[in-house]
């Protein structure tokens, strides 16, 4: 007869099974942000990881289902830091400031979320439209900007019809485009728009045109 593990033999072994998943995942971001769904090897995500090859094929499948792992993993992440903003908590005004500016720090400090994006829209979201996940991580924060909205209209502050997916796609477009097109966008112009003058200027800029379109 087959002994039952106890509890405190299970455990440790549900610890180093979810440490080895992070270990994956975070060595799986990584390589596909380095090189692309394309240029990714299993091998390397392995090696980085420190653990046996066949332990990735073991929790997470194919390589492609790894890769939505870490697309889910990604959006996971920046929707709970938006939360720890506490736009409900502030003025309207003062929400939409700390929105742009958290969207434009965060792209800034985690470059991995941008290039993982654009390897999956090269994809044409063929991953992401797997997801049992990707719309209920993303409609909590469609919900408080939407709530952010109103009681800016109540108050007299913003103006009515303004939707807050369209908005919530052009504060992130703002952020986005300057940033993945940085390099050809100095070369073109001839200006270093990575000097922190000019980051402060773009920082500036973008909140002055959103609250300028959601104002009375």
């Amino acid at each position: 007869m087959k002994p039952r593990r106890t509890q405190a033999q299970t455990e440790p072994r549900s610890r180093d099974a979810d440490r080895s998943q992070l270990a994956i995942l975070a060595s799986a971001r990584d390589e596909f942000s380095q090189r692309g769904l394309a240029g990714a090897r299993m091998d390397s995500i392995a090696e980085r990881a420190g653990l046996n090859k066949r332990l990735i094929y073991y929790y997470f499948g194919s390589k492609d289902d790894l890769f939505l792992a870490v697309l889910e993993g990604t959006y996971a992440s920046i929707r709970q830091a938006e939360q720890r903003l506490h736009l409900e908590d502030v003025e309207p005004v003062e929400a939409i400031r700390r929105l742009v500016s958290f969207t434009w720090h965060y792209y800034l400090e985690h470059p991995e979320f941008i290039t993982l994006l654009n390897s999956e829209n090269l994809h044409r979201a063929v991953h992401l439209k797997r997801s049992e996940r990707i719309q209920e991580m993303n409609s909590p924060l469609i919900e408080l900007l939407d709530d952010v909205l109103d009681r800016g209209r109540r108050s007299g502050v913003f103006r009515d019809g303004i939707d807050p997916v369209q908005l919530y796609i052009s504060i992130a477009s703002l952020c986005y485009f300057y940033l993945s097109n940085n390099d050809t966008l100095s070369t073109i112009f001839g200006r270093d728009l990575r000097t922190p003058k000019a980051m402060a200027q773009r920082l500036s800029h973008m909140t002055d045109l959103v609250l300028g379109y959601a104002l009375r």
